[in-house]
């Protein structure tokens, strides 16, 4: 007996070298951008929330599936970027930032984390086109809303805040990253177009803020499943805003970085958490547009059409404006300046 466990660990002692020699070393990833959805290909064709990101720094890059990621999407890597379209939604969007970042081929121990896209904006404080760096992020679902046709009470709200949902229903972001992030990109010179603006003057006319040009701006944004629009929720946002203490204004309505922020929280991961978003229309109907014509079918309309009724021809532009401000960020990343 004494001799086959001799022999054994002879083996195991000869063996266990060539075993740790045989597995790689997890690839370092410096920064991992998230954003949410593309149109049609990653690359050579109309932009979605991906496609400037992936043309710059990933094309030509490793591919990569992620187990318990989103169908049929991959995780582009490329000299310490990664790339991952998480899908639209809370549970897509935290599920897939999770999987990504325990993959154990990668090493995010000191990776940023860019969430990016697009939604819909405040108004009086933005414009479609504008660029928002995000101070906090909030969930739009927890707490208690009312149909305001049960009101008892005449209110502008129809939202209850419940202490019990802190810990998940808001994230402060990291301040002095925030800080950093928005002195590198706040005199970037974005965007707009002319229907566009003449769309924003049709919709508040007479208002001075509807019609400048846009800009790089801190805000809150509001994460929600539901893609609301009207001024009964656009309230709601801002009363939330209040509530929890969010540092800037409530700027942006959109659905996954809330989500994003608890996933990351729960990594030890929210200190290097970085939202860059852009606005391609508005919070409230506008111009003509209802519940009825924008959600029950009456008109065919795409926030990407180059004559939606609800963003006019703002997307592409505002796709490149979000790189614009995007790319100085990645390139502070990988150059150890941020």
């Amino acid at each position: 007996m004494k001799k086959v466990i001799i022999a054994a660990l002879i083996i195991v002692s000869a063996v266990c070298p060539l075993m740790a020699a045989s597995v790689e070393e997890p690839e370092k990833i410096e920064v991992l951008i998230l954003p949410k959805f593309e149109n049609g290909e990653m690359g050579g064709d109309f932009p979605g929330e991906a496609q400037y990101y992936y043309e710059e720094y990933l094309e030509g890059g490793e591919e990569y599936d992620v187990v318990g990621g989103f169908p049929g999407h991959k995780l582009y890597v490329k000299d310490g970027v990664a790339l991952y379209v998480t899908g639209m939604g809370k549970i897509n969007a935290a599920m897939s930032a999770t999987t990504v970042l325990l993959d154990p081929r990668f090493d995010f121990s000191d990776a940023y984390i860019i969430s990016t896209g697009c939604g819909g904006t405040a108004t009086e404080y933005t414009v479609m086109g504008d660029v928002f760096v995000m101070s906090a992020t909030i969930d739009y679902d927890l707490g208690h809303h009312a149909d305001p046709r049960e009101m008892t009470i005449p209110s502008d709200t129809t939202w209850f805040h419940d202490a019990s949902y802190d810990d998940v229903s808001h994230k402060i972001l990291n301040q002095d990253l925030v800080s950093k992030v928005y002195d590198l990109v706040k005199d970037t010179e974005i965007e707009t177009t002319e229907k566009t603006r003449a769309f924003m003057e049709a919709a508040f006319p007479g208002e001075e803020w509807a019609v400048r040009d846009p800009q790089v701006l801190l805000g809150t944004t509001v994460t929600g499943d539901n893609y609301w629009k009207g001024n009964f929720d656009e309230a709601n946002a801002r009363l939330m805003t209040e509530t929890y203490g969010a540092p800037d204004p409530y700027a942006m309505s959109e659905m996954e970085d809330n989500a994003i922020a608890v996933a990351l929280d729960r990594l030890g991961m929210l200190d290097r958490y970085i939202v860059i978003r852009d606005s391609v229309n508005m919070d409230v109907f506008m111009n003509g547009t209802n519940p009825e014509n924008l959600w029950a079918g009456i008109v065919d309309d795409s926030l990407s059409d180059e004559d939606s009724i609800e963003a006019a021809d703002i997307f592409a532009t505002a796709m490149e404006n979000n790189f614009k401000v995007g790319r100085i960020v990645v390139d502070a990343i990988l150059d150890g300046t941020l």
